[in-house]
């Protein structure tokens, strides 16, 4: 039962992630006004708002004027649901699980706003550095250890933007992305943010090869590969580096 709870609470929290995806980017409230069909402008009733399954019912459609409904919405939700429910297993009820819950959802957002606008609202990373820091006093990664990550996150990757334009003469990295690993590093510490580091490549290198032979594009948005190596080491970066220093000594 605690299971389907969770669940649905993800769904439901997922479906505000989507207006926070929608409108921060905007400089718009995520408070009012009520959610509203970009195609005719009607307010949406509470009924064709019901997280995953209002999307189904409704068939992606607006019941109003038809417009489609964007398939971000029902990826949103279900992704939020799910990985609400990854975090409950993995952590129980504990102050890990809810501190993670706001990790998680920053993830998201950032995720999704830098793939559609190409930018990481300052609310997410900003705000995501001050909560992953408060949150440590919680969760025994200790004050101290969420700023040294955080610091950690901010450098490194700001290094790396400024090695990359040196050496191909163009932007590499983003403010958005600096501020996005401070916040990873608050969460995680020091040492998962730098593997978390070495993670985001090897999926951005992918999609942005895939995309460069395909359609000829060369800048991606990197928050979304920092996003997964981030929940990658959350979940497995422990023992990732286990094995790794074990195989040194």
């Amino acid at each position: 039962m605690t299971k389907f709870i969770v669940f649905i609470a993800g769904s439901i929290v997922g479906s505000f992630l989507n207006v926070c995806i929608h409108r921060l980017p905007r400089g718009e409230s995520i408070i009012r006004p009520s959610s509203r069909c970009p195609g005719c402008g009607k307010a949406i009733p509470w009924y064709d708002n019901i997280p995953i399954f209002s999307f189904l019912l409704l068939g992606a459609r607006c019941r109003f004027c038809k417009t489609r409904i964007r398939i971000r919405y029902f990826i949103v939700e279900v992704l939020t649901a799910a990985l609400f429910l990854i975090l409950y297993l993995y952590f129980g009820l504990s102050a890990k699980f809810f501190a993670n819950l706001v990790f998680a959802s920053l993830l998201i957002i950032a995720t999704f706003a830098d793939f559609e606008h190409q930018e990481i609202p300052d609310q997410v990373s900003i705000g995501g550095i001050c909560a992953g820091v408060m949150s440590s006093l919680f969760t025994g990664l200790t004050f101290l250890g969420s700023l040294i990550g955080a610091l950690t996150g901010g450098a490194i990757i700001y290094l790396a933007g400024v090695l990359g334009k040196a050496a191909f003469k163009k932007e590499a990295m983003g403010g958005g992305d600096v501020k996005l690993m401070a916040m990873i590093g608050a969460f995680l510490g020091w040492k998962l943010v730098i593997l978390t580091f070495f993670i985001a490549p090897f999926f951005g290198a992918i999609v942005g090869i895939t995309l460069k032979i395909r359609t000829g594009q060369e800048v991606i948005p990197y928050g979304p590969y920092l996003s997964l190596g981030a929940l990658i080491a959350l979940f497995f970066g422990d023992a990732v580096l286990r094995l790794l220093f074990s195989g040194l000594l």
